[in-house]
C-alpha cells in the first residue's frame, strides 16, 4: 500500500524532508572542504609574504596580501553559508513534526530567505536552486527571488579588501610593512631575483584565484 501511494502521490512529507536534510549535509560537507583549502593557501601565502619582505619587495607582498584578504572574505561568506545550511536543516526539522500532526508541510519565510541567499553561492548555486522548486512545489516556500545582490556583494568585497591589506601586511610581516609605512614604496631589492620573485608569486595568485573564483 506505501509502495502504491508514493507512484500516485509521491514522496511522503517525511520522505521529502529526509532527502532535503541529505542535500543539505552534502553540501556543508563541500563547504568545509573548500574552507579547508582556503586556509592551506592563505597559509602558504602568508609564507611567501615574510619572505618577500625580508627580501624587500613590498610591491610583491602587497599584491599577495591583497589575496589572502580576499581569501579571508571568501571563508567568511562560506562559514555564513554553511550557517544558512544549518537554519535550513533546523527549519526541517520543525517542518518534520509538524508534517506527523497536520500530514502537511508549511510555508515557511525562515526556510525562503535563506534558501534565496545560498542561491547566489557559485559552489552550491545548482543545488540550491533545484531544492529550492522542489520546496515550492512542496508548498513550503514561495517561487525564488531575482539574485540583485550578486554585483554588490562582489564591489563591497572588493573595496573592504582595499582598506585590510595595510593591516594583513602590518600583521603578517610583524609590523615590518603595512601600518608602519607606505606600502605603494618598493624597497630596494636586487634585481636578479626579480623573475624567481615574480614566478613564484603567480604560483600562489594562481592557487588563490582558483579557489576564490570556483
Amino acid at each position: 500500500m506505501q509502495s502504491i501511494n508514493r507512484f500516485l502521490y509521491g514522496p511522503t512529507p517525511e520522505e521529502r524532508v529526509r532527502a532535503w536534510q541529505a542535500k543539505l549535509r552534502q553540501e556543508t560537507r563541500l563547504l568545509d572542504r573548500e574552507m579547508r583549502q582556503l586556509d592551506v593557501s592563505s597559509a602558504k601565502a602568508k609564507q611567501s609574504v615574510k619572505q618577500l619582505a625580508n627580501k624587500g619587495d613590498v610591491k610583491s607582498a602587497k599584491i599577495l596580501a591583497r589575496e589572502i584578504v580576499r581569501c579571508n572574505k571568501q571563508k567568511d561568506r562560506l562559514s555564513v553559508s554553511k550557517a544558512r545550511l544549518g537554519s535550513i536543516g533546523q527549519q526541517l526539522q520543525q517542518q518534520l513534526a509538524m508534517a506527523k500532526v497536520t500530514g502537511t508541510l508549511q510555508k515557511s519565510t525562515e526556510i525562503m530567505k535563506a534558501s534565496n541567499s545560498l542561491v547566489r553561492l557559485p559552489q552550491i548555486s545548482q543545488s540550491m536552486r533545484e531544492m529550492s522548486m522542489e520546496m515550492t512545489k512542496a508548498g513550503i516556500m514561495e517561487e525564488m527571488m531575482d539574485d540583485v545582490m550578486d554585483m554588490e556583494e562582489d564591489e563591497e568585497l572588493e573595496e573592504e579588501a582595499d582598506e585590510e591589506v595595510d593591516k594583513v601586511l602590518f600583521d603578517i610581516t610583524n609590523g615590518k610593512l603595512g601600518q608602519a609605512g607606505a606600502v605603494g614604496t618598493e624597497l630596494p631589492a636586487a634585481e636578479n631575483k626579480e623573475e624567481e620573485e615574480e614566478a613564484e608569486l603567480e604560483k600562489y595568485r594562481q592557487q588563490l584565484s582558483g579557489l576564490l573564483s570556483g
